[in-house]
C-alpha cells in the first residue's frame, strides 16, 4: 500500500471508509518511503488549511503507530529505477511496484493515473500488480 490509502485512515476524506476496512482485514507493508509521502502530504494539508498543525502533527503520530511492515528501500532501488525506466513513471511509486514484485503481493493504491498506465503496460506481469483502493473490500 502506499501514502495515498494510508492518509485517509487520518484524514477524512473520499476512500476512508475502505481505506479502514483494508487496515483491518489485510497484512500490510510498504517502503520507508511511505512515512515521508505521508509527512509531505500532512504538510501539504496544514499549509492549505485543510488541517491544523495540532491535526497534523496527532494525524503523524497515528500513521507512525500504525501496524504497517516497514520495509528498508536500499534491496528495492534497482527493480524500482528499472521500473521508472520502462513506465517512464516517477521511481518513488515504482518502490511500492518493486516491493509488491519482491513479495510477491498485490499492491493497493489510490493512485487512478498509476494504476490506469499499468493496465496499459506491455509488460503483463505488471498488469494486475496493483488495485485501486476504490475496486478492494
Amino acid at each position: 500500500m502506499d501514502a495515498s490509502v494510508a492518509i485517509k485512515w487520518v484524514v477524512n476524506e473520499a476512500g476512508t471508509d475502505k481505506a479502514l476496512a483494508l487496515r483491518r482485514n489485510s497484512r500490510l507493508m510498504a517502503p520507508e518511503l511511505m512515512l515521508a509521502e505521508c509527512a509531505n502530504i500532512l504538510w501539504k494539508k496544514v499549509r492549505r488549511s485543510e488541517l491544523s498543525a495540532l491535526e497534523g502533527r496527532f494525524a503523524a503520530m497515528l500513521i507512525e503507530s500504525t501496524g504497517i511492515e516497514f520495509v528498508e528501500m536500499r534491496s528495492l532501488i534497482t527493480e524500482a529505477a528499472e521500473l521508472a525506466f520502462a513506465l517512464d513513471h516517477p521511481a518513488y511509486d515504482c518502490m511500492y511496484l518493486a516491493l509488491a514484485r519482491q513479495e510477491e503481493c498485490q499492491f493497493v493504491t489510490a493512485d487512478e493515473r498509476l494504476v490506469r498506465k499499468l493496465r496499459q503496460t506491455t509488460a503483463t506481469d505488471l498488469r494486475n500488480i496493483a488495485i485501486l483502493l476504490d475496486d478492494c473490500v
